[in-house]
């Protein structure tokens, strides 16, 4: 791809997270990743250049081996004409919401990431001419901590999701809680995935958003209040589940069409296919803690029901959703577990600095990196090597809780579908579709201190305003193998 030969207007700006910004091709399916940093605070063309390979080899010889070669698009470092990407800049400046404008676009090393446009199929050489519908969801964390490290009995029967929404709502960040558990959607029980997405398209968040031609049209683009307007989502996607147009518009219409795009989704995060194999890791039992979080809100309404038994058929090996929870728990000893570890490993680096290029904290990220990961055991020896593999189990969780899963789907007649092409099924249509993984830097070292104080943070303020405030009878009902609390209450 000859990027110095296109114009700056084929480009738009794409979206952004705390470290990069992303720019899009209006035509072709490739996306340019640039480092952003504060004001003043302006890398050298080297560290930038060493920044964007480390995400790169993370990608290429850590996170591929743990969700396989098809799901994981780890793309390539490409140097482009400075006077593009100033222009480019000047270009997508008055798109960027305010809110991230205080870290400015990388300008002056010339380096980028070129990637495929994952709103787009990614199973395929050529380029698709049909309209492409696009999910993006980050389920978060999909486990109940099961670590004897736990302080707080809490975390043993609430999700860290669930908990830290009330936090959220507190500062400002959302209107209201969501009614999203990812423990749901990590279920494999249709039921309760289905209730998950439902949740995610009534609150979206920053959980989940939609593309139509690579274009957003659903989700919430900032930190704002995200109502959701079914109808004009249900507009969008009617050409796709409906394209003889024979339903009746109004509120029929509108729910026949999303209860259509759950069943979609949940379909394409069930399926899997061999060509997707991860690697040679050693899974941690799912079967460890609790399958179920008991703030959840399907959970509540079993109860009500007067149902208090709830159903996991468990997720299919070699789906992506599998991978993810498998990464995700190779956080086995909880932050209040392994930040002992983490400070552990901060002594030995004060008082041996020079060590921390031999120990691999900041990369390289290669294939000796990750066979160090393969050490799953949990009890400790009292070594620095055991501590650092703990560390870097954890970061490789983190990462995995914070992933975006892309689902890219495109119309197809019945005579065109293959056995290379999976195809998945509605009542009226019929979709081939390509399933990725985003957002897969490693977390840094660095914040685990920050993680340490917002676990206690989240967990105190659940407990103090939202536990307290809970009637005792709701809590009664959830007794399999826990102790009874007695609340009193003032009359």
């Amino acid at each position: 791809m000859e990027v110095e030969k296109m114009d700056e207007n084929e480009w738009k700006y794409h979206g952004e997270g705390n470290q990069s910004l992303v720019v899009s091709h209006c035509q072709r399916c490739v996306v340019l990743r640039f480092l952003k940093s504060p004001p003043n605070q302006n890398k050298t063309s080297e560290e930038i250049l060493h920044h964007l390979q480390n995400i790169v080899d993370f990608g290429k010889h850590v996170m591929k081996q743990f969700f396989g070669e098809n799901y994981v698009h780890h793309g390539e470092i490409i140097q482009l004409p400075l006077d593009f990407v100033r222009q480019l800049c000047l270009k997508i400046q008055p798109e960027r919401p305010e809110s991230r404008c205080d870290k400015d676009m990388d300008t002056l090393s010339g380096y980028a990431m070129c990637l495929p446009n994952l709103t787009r199929l990614q199973t395929y050489r050529f380029v698709e001419h049909r309209p492409i519908l696009c999910i993006e969801i980050k389920p978060k964390c999909g486990f109940i901590p099961f670590s004897s490290h736990v302080s707080q009995e809490i975390k043993h029967k609430v999700c860290r999701y669930c908990m830290h929404q009330h936090l959220k709502v507190a500062n400002g960040k959302w209107k209201r809680p969501s009614k999203y558990c990812p423990l749901d959607l990590f279920s494999g029980n249709k039921q309760r995935m289905h209730f998950a997405l439902k949740s995610l398209l009534q609150e979206a968040q920053n959980n989940l958003k939609i593309f139509k031609n690579g274009e957003l049209i659903y989700g919430c683009k900032d930190d704002q209040d995200g109502v959701s307007d079914w109808n004009e989502l249900a507009r969008h996607l009617k050409p796709f589940f409906f394209p003889s147009n024979g339903l009746v518009s109004g509120p029929h219409c509108t729910r026949t069409i999303v209860k259509e795009l759950i069943h979609v989704i949940t379909m394409t995060l069930l399926s899997s296919t061999d060509a997707c194999r991860a690697g040679d890791m050693k899974t941690v039992p799912v079967s460890q803690g609790r399958s179920y979080c008991e703030a959840s809100a399907f959970n509540k309404e079993l109860v009500r029901n007067g149902k208090h038994k709830l159903e996991s058929s468990g997720l299919p090996r070699g789906c992506l959703l599998y991978k993810t929870l498998q990464a995700q728990m190779l956080d086995m000893l909880d932050i209040e577990g392994l930040y002992p570890l983490y400070s552990r490993v901060e002594q030995y680096l004060e008082e041996f600095p020079e060590e921390r290029s031999t120990l691999q904290i900041d990369g390289p990220y290669n294939e000796a990196f990750y066979e160090k990961l393969l050490d799953i055991s949990t009890e400790d020896d009292g070594t620095v090597a055991f501590a650092l593999t703990k560390v870097q189990q954890y970061r490789i969780a983190m990462t995995a809780k914070d992933c975006s899963i892309m689902i890219a789907l495109s119309p197809c007649l019945q005579d065109e579908c293959s056995e290379q092409r999976p195809v998945v099924l509605t009542s009226k249509s019929r979709f081939t579709f390509s399933v990725s993984v985003l957002d897969l830097d490693l977390k840094p070292y660095e914040s685990i201190p920050h993680q340490y104080k917002l676990d206690g943070k989240i967990v105190n303020y659940y407990l103090k305003n939202v536990q307290a405030k809970d009637d005792p009878v709701m809590s009664s009902l959830f007794k399999e193998n826990e102790d009874c609390t007695l609340v009193l209450h003032k009359v």
